[in-house]
């Protein structure tokens, strides 16, 4: 026979699930006022994110010049230069090559859908000229619309080329900023918090700092194996735009996972279109295996200290980003839930019950009660 309810652990019960409802509603809508506040001011946020990042990839060679004596001003401002010649000669490897084969490679994509095409219609597919035609009208009536809005943003989008160019400057400013006076922050930020902040704040703020530099120089590594290896096939089997695919190799390695796919299905489209089908299947038989060394191989030995997250986590995360916020969503999604993880590390430390000491935990050795 079933037991009866208790009225008094029920009502114990229920009060604990509208407390718990209670503070999670009023966590959510702390989320919420500083999600909104982050939109509002997201024209600030975004250059200082990107002056961040830029400052973990190239505080290194700042620190090393630093080391050898030299003043922080001098050390940022050589630091910050170089960055830039790099980054004008990166922009100057992808325009040039994609203005001089623009016209050879839409011919090849032209060529590409008639062999898709004709392939279609043969065995063992057998889909009919009626069904091809419906099918490829609509992908070339979506291109043109593509083209068409592409076309527009470029006519139209100054606005939006001049926020670029603003958010690109600021970025550079505060990255100047941050390599000459980083290392005087938290002692800074430590003497204007009151009480258990002061010591908290920078803590999380260091191990913070610690996590996003090993995750942008590392995938930054992977990334330049992965774009060396994979652009040195490309060049080998004569594929255009091999310069341009190597840099998109890089950056995509700062979107995990998904990065790596999307840069290897341009790379194996291209390939298609220009050079054939045997050539494409070499192409992708390069990116498979130079994936699965950058994941057994270089990243285990070059990610010296992972983010602590699952593959899972990291997948869902690149997701939702992208969802999200798009392009930028999906390049911040990891480096946001990292250091998600790292406060929520520290707050467990900072909750975690003290180990108990020697004869604490066994009864027996703790010696008799008294009385």
């Amino acid at each position: 026979m079933t037991a009866p309810l208790s009225s008094s652990r029920s009502r114990a019960a229920l009060r604990i699930s509208a407390r718990v409802s209670g503070e999670l509603l009023l966590v959510s809508a702390g989320l919420a006022v500083a999600l909104w506040l982050l939109g509002r001011t997201w024209s600030v946020v975004w250059p200082l994110v990107v002056g961040l990042l830029l400052t973990t990839l190239t505080w290194p060679a700042a620190r090393y010049l630093r080391r050898r004596g030299w003043p922080p001003a001098l050390a940022a401002s050589v630091v910050t230069v170089l960055f830039l010649l790099v980054a004008a000669g990166v922009v100057a490897l992808i325009a040039v090559p994609v203005a001089s084969q623009s016209g050879e490679l839409s011919d090849g994509v032209v060529e590409g859908i008639q062999r898709l095409r004709e392939w279609a219609a043969g065995p063992p597919l057998n889909i009919g000229d009626a069904q091809i035609d419906k099918a490829f009208d609509s992908a070339v009536a979506r291109a043109q619309e593509g083209v068409g809005s592409m076309v527009g943003a470029v006519v139209t989008g100054v606005s939006t080329v001049v926020n670029g160019v603003v958010t690109a400057v600021l970025a550079l400013f505060l990255m100047f900023f941050f390599l000459k006076d980083g290392p005087r922050f938290l002692p800074w930020l430590a003497r204007q918090l009151p009480g258990r902040l002061a010591a908290d704040v920078p803590v999380v703020c260091a191990r913070s700092w610690d996590t996003l530099g090993s995750f942008v120089r590392s995938q930054a590594a992977v990334g330049l194996l992965d774009a060396v290896l994979i652009g040195l096939g490309l060049w080998i089997l004569g594929v255009p735009l091999v310069l341009p695919l190597s840099v998109l190799t890089f950056v995509s390695a700062f979107v995990p996972i998904i990065g790596a796919l999307f840069a290897g299905f341009v790379a194996v489209l291209i390939a298609l279109v220009s050079n054939g089908l045997t050539d494409a299947l070499i192409v992708l038989a390069i990116i498979v295996v130079v994936q699965q060394l950058e994941g057994n191989v270089f990243q285990p030995m070059i990610q010296s200290r992972g983010l602590g997250l699952h593959a899972a986590v990291v997948l869902l995360a690149v997701t939702l980003g992208g969802n999200l916020a798009g392009i930028v969503g999906s390049l911040l999604a990891v480096p946001v839930a990292a250091l998600i993880a790292v406060v929520w590390n520290y707050v467990r430390e900072q909750l975690a019950d003290p180990s108990p000491g020697p004869g604490e935990d066994d009864p027996d050795l703790a010696g008799p009660v008294p009385s």
